[in-house]
């Protein structure tokens, strides 16, 4: 569970802030007149909570496209039927 920390704490103790989201891997939420207000987190940790970079959307949505331009796709009807055999099993 992410940490709350004042503002006035992230200024005194960025350092060790720092060092628990690197060691514990959680964001620590930075409070401002006992309101959230920011999320302090690694990189790593950022790009685990969001998921895929826009990159790498665009490059699937790409390849999406570049499928149904070269024929590579099923019906409508026909996904409907594998998904609802799916969801039987």
């Amino acid at each position: 569970m992410p940490v709350a920390s004042k503002s006035m704490d992230l200024l005194n103790n960025l350092s060790e802030i720092l060092e628990y989201c690197t060691n514990n891997g959680e964001p620590v939420i930075v409070t401002n007149n006992g309101q959230g207000r920011f999320a302090l987190m690694t990189e790593e940790r950022y790009k685990e909570l969001i998921g895929k970079s826009k990159n790498e959307l665009y490059h699937a949505l790409q390849a999406g496209l570049d499928q149904i331009n070269n024929g590579e796709y099923i019906e409508q009807k026909e996904m409907f039927e594998i998904m609802d055999n799916y969801l039987r099993k």
